[in-house]
């Protein structure tokens, strides 16, 4: 991590290596101020200004720290988390050159695109880190709805679907101390004022972006704020134990239930099943070939024809 944030020094600072290296020797909390006035600086296209405006919030982005590029917004968000940075903060970048999906899968992420980290300090057990990934896919899916998208879905655990095609990846990281969560951090990266063309070609059959779905440019403040209020609106459910609200809203709009999948599981564990729900712990409840139930705590399922 510590190699990342001093990749961000060099590139948002361009501070010499013999500075650089003074830095690493300073203080954390010194070093940690260094990287959030970093965060505050005016951006040409991501503005905190616009995002704050009339922003219907009590917590959630209240806090804004904006980069022109950084390797992972998770990456930055973990350490400042570590810092003292209020709840409810926001971690964002214009670009990012080594973000990551689940399972540590690469992710493309561009100029035009959103891409952004929460720092959150629920006071939950281990076994909630579920439901907070579906209740982001609801927010992010609310999110779509408030801008003209009324199609989105929500593939498990944590892909937002358009036309069957990838628009959104959401990434969860708990941060633990002796098995208590203090901090979550969720990664949200969508494909915004993006062009297909813009992807690695392997990818681009299965992707979508907004610009693509809306046939226009939108704005990326915009869609930032909107996803901010949809954020907390989701997460005060979430705070208040309301999961049967957040589950029903998820099977709404769900891409997974009814169709046949293939499980993968860790340690290349593979099997064909067909999707009957999703439980209470926000786990994937599938029919087996052979008729047994079991209930897909994490892993990837894959879509079958």
């Amino acid at each position: 991590m510590k190699n990342e944030i001093v990749k961000l020094l060099k590139r948002e600072s361009k501070l010499s290596d013999e500075t650089i290296k003074e830095i690493e020797e300073t203080n954390i909390q010194d070093f940690a101020n260094l990287i959030k006035e970093i965060g505050k600086e005016k951006r040409e296209h991501i503005k905190a200004s616009e995002i704050s405006k009339d922003l219907n919030t009590n917590y959630i982005g209240k806090n804004l720290y904006i980069y022109h590029e950084v390797n992972s917004t998770n990456t930055v968000a973990k350490f400042l988390s570590q810092t003292g940075v209020e709840n409810g903060s926001i971690v964002i970048s214009e670009k990012q050159t080594g973000a990551r999906g689940r399972s540590g899968k690469s992710w493309e992420s561009p100029l035009g695109g959103v891409w952004l980290s929460i720092i959150l300090r629920p006071d939950v057990d281990h076994s909630k880190i579920p439901l907070i990934t579906l209740a982001t896919g609801v927010a992010v899916a609310k999110t779509l709805e408030r801008i003209g998208i009324k199609n989105s879905e929500i593939k498990w655990p944590n892909d937002i679907m358009i036309n069957d095609k990838k628009v959104c990846g959401i990434l969860t990281e708990a941060v633990t101390n002796f098995n208590t969560i203090e901090t979550v951090i969720i990664g949200v990266g969508i494909d915004a004022n993006l062009n297909i063309e813009d992807f690695p070609e392997e990818l681009q059959a299965g992707t979508t972006t907004l610009e693509n779905e809306l046939g226009r440019k939108g704005d990326e403040n915009l869609l930032i704020k909107i996803f901010l209020e949809e954020f907390e609106k989701i997460s005060e459910l979430f705070n208040h134990e309301g999961y049967e609200e957040i589950l029903k809203e998820w099977r709404k709009r769900s891409y997974t239930i009814g169709k046949i999948v293939e499980v993968r599981k860790p340690f290349n564990k593979y099997y064909d099943a067909y999707v009957l729900g999703i439980s209470r712990e926000g786990a994937l409840v599938v029919e087996k070939i052979d008729g047994t139930l079991e209930k897909v705590i994490s892993g990837e399922c894959i879509i079958k024809n």
